[in-house]
C-alpha cells in the first residue's frame, strides 16, 4: 500500500480513537488542566498510537508553538509554530505534527518538509471544538521527537457553520509571497485554498441537516520542480485553510501548489518568482 495511503488510514484510526469515551482528569472547578505544558488522556492514547515506544523530547528549545490562551472564535484560531533549527542537510526538521488534543479528529495536519524551506515556521488557522491543547511535534531527521504545547479556551469550533456564498469559487488556489524576494535565502509565502472545509458536525440552517465532511486532505507544494513541503490535512484545519511557509529560491522559476479534497476534487495554484 502506498506510504500516503497508510498515513491517511493511522490519521483515520486515530480520529475514531478519540472520539472514544476516555476518563478526563480535573482540575479544580471540574474543567481539564489549563497548564500550558500538561498531558491529557487523548493525548496519551494519541501520541502512544503515533510515536510508540519513542521518547518525546519537552520544551520550546527546538520548536515552538504560538496560540492564544482565550480565542474570540473556535472555528479560526490562529496557530504558529516556531523552529529554532535553520533547515541544514546535516540536521533539519523533517516532519511537524499538529494536534488539536479534544477535536473531533484531532490530527489536525501533519507536515512532511524537505530542507528547501530554509525555515520550518508556519502558520495557520485550526478548528478548537472545546477547552484543548494545541500541540506540536516536530520530527528530526536524526529521529529525535520534541514537542512543545499551548491550552487554548475556545469552543464550537467544528460546528460552526462555515461560510457558503463562495460555493462556486471551491478549490481555487491562490499563491502569495510575503515581502521581498532573495534567492538562496527562506522566503514567506502563503498559499491558501478557497474551500468550505466542512466537518460533518455542522447543520444546515434550512434543512436543519448535517452538512456532509468535504475538506482538503492535501496540499502539495514545490519550487522550480523540487519538493518543499507536503501537508496531510483534516477537518480541524479552519475553512479556506492557509499555510504560510518558507521555500528557498535558488533562481527563477515557479512555485506550486497541488490540492486534494476529500470528494477526490483536483485544484492547482501557481505563482512566477524571479
Amino acid at each position: 500500500m502506498h506510504p500516503d495511503r497508510n498515513r491517511r488510514h493511522a490519521l483515520q484510526g486515530l480520529a475514531a480513537l478519540a472520539i472514544a469515551p476516555a476518563t478526563v482528569f480535573a482540575a479544580p472547578g471540574g474543567l481539564p488542566s489549563a497548564t500550558h505544558d500538561a498531558s491529557s488522556p487523548e493525548w496519551e492514547r494519541i501520541s502512544g498510537k503515533l510515536f510508540p515506544g519513542k521518547t518525546l523530547i519537552h520544551g520550546q528549545g527546538t520548536v515552538q508553538v504560538i496560540a492564544p490562551l482565550r480565542a474570540a472564535y473556535g472555528a479560526s484560531v490562529p496557530v504558529k509554530v516556531v523552529s529554532k533549527l535553520a533547515q541544514k542537510s546535516d540536521l533539519y526538521v523533517r516532519r511537524l505534527f499538529l494536534v488539536v488534543d479534544k477535536n473531533p479528529s484531532p490530527i489536525a495536519a501533519v507536515l512532511d518538509l524537505t530542507t528547501e524551506v530554509g525555515q520550518a515556521d508556519f502558520e495557520t488557522r485550526l478548528r478548537v471544538d472545546e477547552y484543548s491543547h494545541v500541540r506540536v511535534v516536530s520530527e528530526l531527521s536524526n529521529g529525535e521527537l520534541h514537542t512543545d504545547s499551548r491550552y487554548v479556551k475556545t469552543s464550537g469550533g467544528c460546528s460552526a457553520p462555515p461560510n457558503r456564498e463562495a460555493l462556486h469559487l471551491i478549490g481555487k488556489t491562490m499563491l502569495k509571497v510575503a515581502g521581498e524576494v532573495h534567492m538562496d535565502q527562506p522566503v514567506a509565502a502563503d498559499v491558501t485554498v478557497i474551500h468550505p472545509n466542512d466537518t460533518g458536525f455542522e447543520l444546515n440552517q434550512v434543512t436543519v441537516m448535517y452538512i456532509p465532511p468535504h475538506f482538503v486532505r492535501s496540499i502539495r507544494v514545490s519550487y522550480a520542480g523540487r519538493k518543499v513541503f507536503d501537508a496531510e490535512l483534516d477537518f480541524s484545519v479552519s475553512e479556506n485553510p492557509t499555510l504560510r511557509f518558507n521555500f528557498v529560491p535558488h533562481g527563477k522559476g515557479e512555485l506550486r501548489a497541488e490540492v486534494t479534497d476529500t470528494k477526490d476534487g483536483q485544484f492547482v495554484g501557481t505563482l512566477a518568482i524571479g
